[in-house]
Formats: C-alpha cells, structure tokens, sequence
C-alpha cells in the first residue's frame, strides 16, 4: 500500500467509526509548502461533516478528530461548524487548508460555497499577523541558537514572504514556497541562500543542523520590521448570515 493510500483508508475508516463525512482533505504543513525533508511525515488535514441530527442538541460536543501520529502519518480535522466559525475570523490555518495543492478527498458540490466565502472572509490585518507571530518566533529561536535547523529557517522565510504577498495583494497567499520566492525573491544573496537551503532540507533529516546565515539573519530581521511597520487594516468582518446560509447548504447538500 503506497502512502496515498493508506491516507484514503484511514480517512474512511474515520468516516466509518466517527459516522461523518469528510467533504475535504488535503496536506498541510511542509509537502504542501514545497519542501519537504526525506524524514517528512503527512500533515493531513480534513473538514468533515455529522448528519444533521448530529447539530441539533444543547450538548455542547467534540468537534476535532484526531487519530494517533505514527512515524508517517499525522492525522486530525475539524468539523464543519467549528470550520466556519474559524473561517469567520480569517483563521489562517483553515485558509490553507482550503488553497493546498494537494488534496486527497473533495466533494467538489458541497466545498463549493466555502471555497467562495474563503475568499469574502480574507481579513488581512489579521492574517498578516499571523505570519508575523509565527515568523518572529522563528527568527528568535535562530537568535538563541548557535546552530539551527534547515526547517527554521524556511519557516521563518516563508511567513515573511506570505506577509508580503498580504501588504502588496491583500489576498491570502499561495501555499507554494515557490511562487513566494519567485516574487518576493527574484535574485540577490537572499535567494541564493535560500536555493542552497532548499537543496539541502531536500537530502536532509527534519533534526540536521546548519551554521548561521549571516545573509538570512539579517534579511528576517529587516523584514520583519518593515511588516511591523506596514500591517494593513482589516475591512469588516463577513456578515455572519453568510457563514450560516452556507452551514445550512452544506448540512442539506450533505
């Protein structure tokens, strides 16, 4: 059995014992960002939904599923509520979700009218500062380290590219590193770090460590500052009638 498939048998096994449908699933994390390690597990993420029935008690009841982690495979999703409730508040996790490039289940009928409210419900004031938080975090773990991690460094870039793409387009950003580096670093000794970087998490382990970058020390402190001092503002949130008539749709359609 290849790993795609046992992503799809574990995923209707889930369906099965949990009686939900999954109306999505794809991959997060590294294998969705375009760079992986040989050691890189599946981050695999899914938005499911219960029969109707299922919402209607004053019970306040568990809307994750998780599955135990394996050396592999790394499984857990949201239910469909809790999705739109995050979704709601530009949650950038669930925005990723919905624009990875690698998806292993899509009811294409149902996913259609969140797929649309993703794109209303886009506030970037609060996205950006997502990508800020997570790329300051990483940029200090560097700072505190003598030797640090291929991946932290890549995690530290790409949320600072992604908060470039937010301050220029106001849109949410493409999950492919690729695209990011592309635009935001077409040349010059940052890019040419960050090519060496690539090629390198590419043949090494997820725990291998690297020496400093002067270079990239220096780009993620800059930049950092200047997203500091640009975060654009956030529009009105998305009414949340719309969140709702999509519930409803999805809950029918379902």
């Amino acid at each position: 059995m290849n790993v795609k498939e046992k992503i799809l048998t574990g995923l209707r096994r889930i369906e099965k014992k949990y009686n939900v449908k999954i109306i999505y699933a794809c991959e997060s994390g590294s294998r969705a960002w375009g760079f992986p390690s040989e050691d890189s597990d599946y981050d695999v993420r899914f938005i499911y939904v219960h029969p109707k029935d299922w919402y209607l008690s004053i019970v306040e009841k568990r809307d994750v599923i998780e599955i135990p982690v394996d050396n592999e495979l790394d499984i857990n999703g949201w239910d469909i509520r809790k999705s739109l409730s995050l979704l709601r508040k530009s949650n950038a996790p669930i925005l990723e979700w919905l624009s990875s490039p690698i998806v292993y289940m899509k009811d294409v009928k149902i996913l259609a009218p969140l797929r649309t409210l993703s794109g209303k419900a886009f506030l970037p004031e609060s996205v950006c500062h997502h990508y800020l938080s997570m790329a300051k975090k990483m940029l200090e773990k560097i700072e505190n380290s003598s030797k640090v991690r291929i991946k932290t460094y890549l995690y530290a870039i790409r949320p600072v590219l992604c908060c470039m793409w937010i301050i220029e387009k106001g849109t949410q950003p493409p999950m492919l590193f690729g695209t990011l580096k592309k635009l935001y670093l077409p040349k010059g000794k940052s890019r040419e770090e960050v090519d060496k970087l690539l090629i390198q998490k590419a043949k090494s382990l997820e725990s291998d460590l690297i020496d400093h970058s002067i270079v990239l020390d220096e780009f993620l402190s800059v930049e950092t500052q200047k997203i500091t001092d640009n975060i654009p503002k956030n529009p009105l949130k998305c009414d949340v009638n719309n969140f709702d008539s999509v519930f409803k749709e999805i809950l029918e359609s379902a």
